[in-house]
């Protein structure tokens, strides 16, 4: 297989189309909103910085299922018939 040149632009659609990707930011956007619901104004900034890791790693770990359809979608649009998954959908096909 041929090694691809590393592009500005190659590097960004890599970023783009990957699912870790997703799953960072999910985790980042998760822990923003429930670490400002859950916490109150008298909280420690330590309790605060935990508690706002915890989350971010959790939604990190719960959001494999979205990102990688994120991910999906993301390259079918952008790259229609030159797409990087050889199936019709994200999920594994199950047969004998």
């Amino acid at each position: 297989m041929r090694k691809r040149p590393l592009t500005p632009g190659y590097i960004f659609f890599y970023i783009l189309f990957s699912p870790e990707t997703w799953r960072i930011l999910i985790g980042i956007l998760a822990a923003w909103f429930f670490t400002s619901v859950i916490v109150s104004p008298d909280t420690a900034t330590r309790a605060q910085v935990m508690l706002w890791i915890m989350i971010s790693v959790i939604g990190y770990a719960v959001s494999f299922v979205p990102a990688r359809w994120i991910s999906y979608m993301l390259a079918r649009r952008i790259l229609g018939g030159k797409s990087p998954y050889p199936e019709k959908s994200p999920r594994k096909k199950q047969g004998r």
